[in-house]
């Protein structure tokens, strides 16, 4: 579903943000990307996605270039950045009206979506309401239901648990676990590895812009803890 094949990105004539990073995610995963601040997994997210070009390598999206077939993969991926930047002056139906017409999904099934996600995340009765008024929480939340109402076959988050309560965070991981059962992929960042080492099945660490360690759960736990290993991991490498 996602292949990312040594990926570099030079910053500035001389500096590598990522160094020849290798990442392959297939139908089904829920694949987790960790490292510490500044390792490089913002930089690799926004070149899935297309927002950030890169130096070397190729990244391939079901099966299309991310460099020279960029729509069609844009058709099949929903992104999710750390901080949603939503157009603030729509209401949140507004938002996800104009989210499912960019994305041509008609109005049966987008309807649908949006009052199953709205309802799941308990904010049916806020989508009338300006963006600007809702709290980052309720921002995570229009944003997550943007992101799955064309049924993308990949999704990409940068830190989404971030400022979602409990119960949201929970909704979120249940519909990771419903896409992926259903043949899709997720590929997100985090720094909450407690959450990483029970959803996920796969797992890169990097540090310093190299992939240190990558591998199944079980095979990199290996009756460790994540917290464990990821400590030892960037501390020896």
């Amino acid at each position: 579903m996602l292949e990312i094949k040594n990926y570099t990105k030079i910053y500035g004539g001389d500096k590598k943000a990522c160094d020849d990073v290798n990442i392959t995610v297939e139908a089904g995963d829920i694949y987790a990307f960790i490292g510490h601040n500044g390792a490089g997994k913002s930089t690799t997210i926004r070149a899935v996605v297309g927002v950030l070009d890169f130096t070397e390598g190729e990244i391939i999206i079901d099966g299309h270039s991310v460099k020279t077939e960029p729509m069609e993969c844009k058709k099949v991926t929903a992104y999710i950045p750390d901080n949603p930047d939503l157009y603030e002056n729509l209401t949140g139906i507004q938002y996800l009206n104009f989210i499912g017409d960019a994305y041509e999904v008609g109005s049966a099934d987008r309807d649908a979506r949006i009052k199953k996600y709205a309802d799941m995340f308990e904010i049916t009765d806020s989508l009338g309401d300006l963006i600007s008024s809702y709290s980052h929480g309720m921002k995570q939340k229009v944003a997550i239901i943007g992101a799955l109402i064309h049924e993308p076959k990949l999704m990409v988050l940068d830190e989404p648990f971030v400022g979602l309560d409990p119960k949201a965070a929970f909704t979120l991981k249940e519909i990771m676990r419903e896409m992926c059962e259903k043949g899709a992929a997720v590929f997100f960042s985090t720094h909450v590895l407690d959450v990483a080492e029970k959803l996920c099945n796969k797992i890169s660490i990097i540090k310093g812009g190299k992939i240190i360690a990558s591998g199944t759960m079980e095979e990199l736990t290996n009756g460790q803890t994540l917290e464990e290993v990821f400590l030892e991991a960037t501390n020896i490498q």
